[in-house]
């Protein structure tokens, strides 16, 4: 109740004086307003920024296999197959940190349509996660294929646009069939265009097709311990009944001798994938998605304890360096603002309340001539300032939160509403009125009362 007292009393002693209320607020109204529109267009901006970096692959990790040497000299990373399509089905179940898996397999050969030819920059070989991950899932027509085309090998592909543009001079490749490496592949999708990425990398200059075409059919081989990736297949090359099942193996698998069986086991022969592209559910995850995956990945390959891993995950450190370094700097100059603002507008709350004090010193003596105590005065001054900064606060949000809805409407500029922005600034206008109404309320409760009654 001495609460409500208190706030009733101050409400009545503002509304002595409505239009220097009203103008008191006024810095307090333009600093929140301000800081509410900064913070909406500056959080819409940065989603933003955040989804283009995300496209790049700001939250993906990279599966590769690790290295084999022989005779001592090591043949480098990615010399050796160890990823097989069980792990990335064990990584897609067990990483709950992970939200979408994707085998990949490598080619580079020639693409041919008609009478015209080009040979991608990339030719991957995955699964429709694939699309999920690097954000391609917005196609510029057609659709994407499914994991039941994976599933049953069926010939079909999706091409960037520098591929369409190359090969079929503005015509639509929708359902025409095109050859790689003698293998009829049907257009079923176009990607989306994404442009160079920050290497200077044309990211439409790429075929996506189901892994199991690409490695079983294109690059010419079905059982193997080696990388699509690390071996090109020749342009000139064909895909034959011959080549697909050897009907002399002793020849394509010779015997080896006692001497290189000890300096490089064979390995147990199996459908590799090059590697094994994944997406964190966010790029504070990544830390706990590598731990995830290095312990289901050392369990599916039975690697034991103090044994070193046959892969590596890598993280695209740099891009996430970038949004955090980015972020990081637009969330300090809205906050230089937001101080620089609501400094002005405390000023100006200080500046009125000791003005209030000085005309109303007879009240203050009057008051405590019949019983008011020091901190009963100090109480009222405080909440008549943070009765001002709240109002000038609502006022704010409503003035910051037009000023974005206009800046979108008119510049077509993201904007993201924040309720934290909102709480926050409610949060920061108290805040404000019992820093800077402080000083005038303690000068008030410091009043001789004989002295107050005596002023003229």
């Amino acid at each position: 109740m001495k609460i409500y007292r208190t706030f009733r009393t101050a409400l009545k002693a503002l509304r002595r004086n409505p239009m220097r209320a009203m103008l008191t607020t006024l810095g307090i109204v333009i600093g929140i307003g301000a800081v509410i529109a900064m913070m909406e267009i500056g959080s819409g901006s940065s989603a933003s920024l955040q989804k283009s970096i995300a496209s790049m692959g700001a939250n993906v990790l990279l599966v590769i296999p690790g290295s084999s040497s022989t005779s001592g000299a090591s043949q480098g990373t990615g010399s050796v197959a160890t990823l097989t399509p069980s792990d990335c089905a064990a990584l897609a179940q067990g990483c709950l940190a992970l939200r979408a898996v994707a085998p990949m397999v490598r080619a580079r050969t020639q693409v041919i349509y008609g009478n015209r030819n080009w040979v991608p920059g990339q030719m991957f070989g995955t699964t429709a996660a694939f699309l999920e991950i690097r954000d391609w899932t917005q196609l510029a027509a057609g659709r994407a294929f499914s994991d039941h085309d994976v599933l049953a090998s069926s010939h079909v592909c999706l091409l960037g646009q520098t591929i369409v543009r190359e090969l079929f001079e503005g015509q639509s490749p929708l359902g025409k069939e095109i050859r790689v490496n003698n293998v009829p592949l049907r257009v079923v999708g176009v990607l989306g265009r994404k442009g160079a990425n920050m290497m200077g990398m044309d990211q439409d200059d790429v075929l996506i097709a189901p892994w199991t075409v690409v490695k079983y059919r294109i690059a010419g081989s079905t059982l193997t311990s080696t990388n699509q990736s690390a071996s090109s297949t020749s342009s000139n090359s064909t895909s034959t009944l011959s080549s697909l099942y050897p009907s002399n193996p002793p020849e394509l698998y010779p015997d080896r001798s006692e001497t290189q069986t000890q300096n490089s086991p064979m390995l147990v022969r199996f459908g590799s994938v090059d590697s094994i592209m994944a997406a964190a559910t966010s790029s504070g995850q990544i830390p706990t998605a590598i731990k995830q995956m290095t312990e289901i990945l050392r369990r599916q390959h039975n690697l034991r304890e103090g044994k070193e891993d046959d892969f590596e995950i890598r993280d695209m450190a740099e891009m996430t360096n970038t949004l955090s370094s980015t972020t990081k700097l637009m969330s300090n100059l809205l906050l230089c603002v937001a101080l620089i603002s609501l400094v002005v507008g405390g000023v100006g709350i200080m500046n009125i309340m000791l003005v209030s004090v000085t005309e109303r010193i007879r009240e203050i003596g009057l008051r405590m001539a019949v019983g008011a105590r020091a901190r009963d005065i100090l109480r009222q001054f405080l909440a008549e300032a943070v009765l001002l900064c709240l109002a000038g606060g609502g006022m704010g949000i409503l003035l910051g939160h037009g000023g974005s809805s206009l800046v979108r409407i008119v510049l077509r500029w993201p904007v993201q509403t924040s309720p934290t922005a909102i709480a926050a600034a409610v949060l920061v206008s108290a805040s404000v009125g019992m820093v800077f109404g402080f000083y005038p309320a303690w000068k008030a409760s410091r009043l001789d009362p004989i002295e107050a009654l005596r002023y003229e």
